[in-house]
């Protein structure tokens, strides 16, 4: 299937790998109406929002926001994984999409409104009103978000409403270096071997924040994510390293 949508073809044509074994950490609530996936400290001061990708819940996600919960010792954090799909994320049987009935399906959901990474994103300020209301410690917010999530990320905190002082993305779709320009806050990506590299590399030239950019080569798209086959030494490794340089970059810029 050839990219759609403004995603780019990697996106669109590899499937998810499915996990076992991994028992996430934390718990279910409710949240400003949506269900979320919350973990870390109880006396954490500072939330992390987790934008997952197309898949919602897997549970390389939900390992990946107990790492970010856990992984430093040295800062308390909290993060929240909003179920923005409301349970109606994008299948894995559709992936690879090898029919026409399976693209149609794929096609569907990216060009369903409430899908568009612009809609998340204006919400966003409302859900951390809400999680504030409920997690009166923490004091300032961050947010990661993978492939489709990077780009809700990028574009709330390159937009005028930006309640985060620090963000992150991994292998982000539709990267799009104007984002880049309206971005305040301290801003890390991580790109896989199949992001546009141009489009990183511009998009890092316009950065005029603090940031990281770093192309994990040999990676496929999704590899912090769902996508990610951690049965594979290798991807084992790299998964790892994108979240201790998420951790590392946080520990260092947010203040």
């Amino acid at each position: 299937m050839a990219a759609c949508h403004g995603h780019n073809e990697a996106c669109c044509n590899i499937p998810p790998i499915l996990a076992s074994g991994y028992v996430p950490r934390g718990v279910y609530e409710d949240v400003g109406g949506l269900k979320t996936y919350t973990t870390g400290r109880a006396d954490a001061t500072k939330g992390i929002i987790s934008i997952y990708d197309i898949f919602g819940y897997f549970a390389q996600t939900l390992q990946g926001a107990d790492i970010l919960a856990y992984g430093d010792e040295n800062n308390k954090y909290k993060v929240f994984i909003p179920d923005w799909f409301k349970g109606n994320a994008c299948p894995v049987e559709w992936f690879p999409p090898n029919t026409e009935e399976k693209q149609q399906n794929v096609g569907r959901f990216f060009s369903n409104p409430a899908n568009a990474p612009q809609v998340v994103a204006a919400a966003l300020p409302e859900l951390v009103r809400a999680l504030q209301t409920a997690n009166p410690l923490i004091q300032s917010w961050g947010i990661l978000g993978y492939c489709w999530g990077g780009k809700v990320a990028s574009l709330i905190t390159s937009g005028g409403s930006n309640p985060f002082s620090i963000a992150a993305v991994a292998h982000p779709a539709m990267v799009d270096p104007a984002d880049a320009d309206g971005v305040r806050v301290p801003f890390a990506l991580l790109a896989s071997g199949e992001e546009p590299p141009e489009m990183v590399k511009e998009f890092e030239a316009r950065l005029q924040t603090a940031h990281h950019v770093e192309t994990f080569a040999d990676q496929v798209h999704g590899f912090m994510s769902a996508r990610a086959d951690l049965s594979d030494t290798r991807v084992k490794d790299e998964y790892s390293r994108g979240y201790k340089t998420v951790l590392e970059f946080f520990s260092k810029q947010w203040h």
